[in-house]
């Protein structure tokens, strides 16, 4: 089934090899090119140092079209922060949030961006107040909706609440697909086993997700083991991470307008251990869902330890399994090649 569903990529990917040098704005937006995702999304901070307190540098924003054009791809989001501790004495008041909203809604527009992703910890009340003038930029604000939160949790619903009451289109939903987590990371276990977690406790742990088993028992039960430090801190993540489910988003789909594509392993198999993207792919194609789906390769941080994360590769595994779930005729390589083949 082949459907307008269309591929990109935060640039939050290549966060190691963008920090260390390796990797350039151009090669990271020719990269996405190359891999036929051509919608490219952003963290302000990452991509643009010196964002939001220097401000806008135009001789960088220049840059960034004159690369996009030049790759032909699709400006999609700025991923923004609103820092709560901002002031070490006081909360940030209502109107600086508000304010703060706002200057990242000129940050999108100047980027040519159709949408700003918001964090989950933003008050509905403070998006609602700067939707009025998202509609004038023409940008769309999206709360990422991430674990351990998900779309029945209370805080979301009193976002969604408060998004219809506003009557605005300019506020809607980025649904992150890490809380479709519906096997515990095999990354994430190594790791956990490489800094001192017993065998015995990290196979508990993991048949414990795997049968659901409530994360406070799980806890429990691995101190009564004898685990401690590194093995509370693995029974620690079931706490923060559950499998809900890919057709919540269904009622939603209305507002949504970008998904993340979080994963944190790609096997040469072209799969994805934890996350079943097979039934995201057919909730969104059901949903009627015409965004991006954006690679966020996660994994590095899990594996940077031991070996040199390969940002690149897992986002071409990524990109090759999403135009095989999406019907498409090609799978992209640095080299396009044919499913056939």
């Amino acid at each position: 089934m082949v459907t307008s569903i269309k591929r990109g990529v935060s640039l939050y990917s290549f966060q190691n090899e963008t920090f260390q040098g390796k990797m350039n704005l151009e090669d990271c937006i020719r990269t996405c090119a190359e891999l036929g995702a051509d919608g490219i999304e952003i963290i302000g901070e990452q991509t643009f140092w010196g964002w939001p307190e220097i401000g806008i540098d135009d001789a960088k924003v220049a840059e960034w079209h004159q690369l996009i054009a030049k790759y032909d791809c699709t400006p999609v989001s700025h991923d923004f922060m609103l820092d709560y501790k901002r002031y070490k004495d006081r909360p940030m008041p209502f109107d600086e949030q508000v304010a703060s909203v706002k200057k990242d809604i000129d940050f999108g527009a100047v980027l040519g961006m159709k949408y700003i992703r918001a964090l989950v910890s933003i008050a509905p009340e403070v998006l609602v107040a700067a939707a009025p003038y998202a509609e004038e930029k023409g940008i769309k604000i999206l709360i990422e909706v991430h674990a351990p939160l998900h779309f029945d949790h209370p805080w979301i619903i009193r976002h969604a609440e408060a998004f219809e009451k506003s009557g605005s289109d300019a506020l809607g939903f980025l649904p992150d697909m890490g809380m479709f987590l519906f096997n515990f990371p095999p990354v994430w276990a190594e790791k956990f086993k490489r800094v001192g977690v017993p065998a015995n406790i990290a196979d508990y742990i993991i048949k414990a997700y795997e049968d659901r088993v409530l994360s406070e028992y799980v806890i429990l039960n691995v101190r009564e083991m004898g685990g401690v430090g590194p093995a509370i801190a693995m029974a620690e993540t079931l706490r923060h991470n559950a499998a809900f489910e890919p057709k919540r988003m269904l009622e939603y789909m209305h507002r949504i307008h970008n998904v993340h594509g979080k994963f944190y392993e790609m096997t040469p198999e072209y799969i994805e251990p934890s996350i079943p993207y097979d039934e995201i792919v057919r909730v969104l194609q059901q949903g009627g869902y015409t965004g991006y789906i954006c690679s966020e390769y996660e994994g590095n941080r899990w594996i940077e330890d031991f070996r040199e994360p390969d940002s690149v590769e897992q986002v071409r595994r990524q990109q090759v399994m999403l135009a095989k779930l999406l019907g498409e005729t090609t799978v992209p390589s640095l080299a396009t090649q044919s499913v056939a083949a």
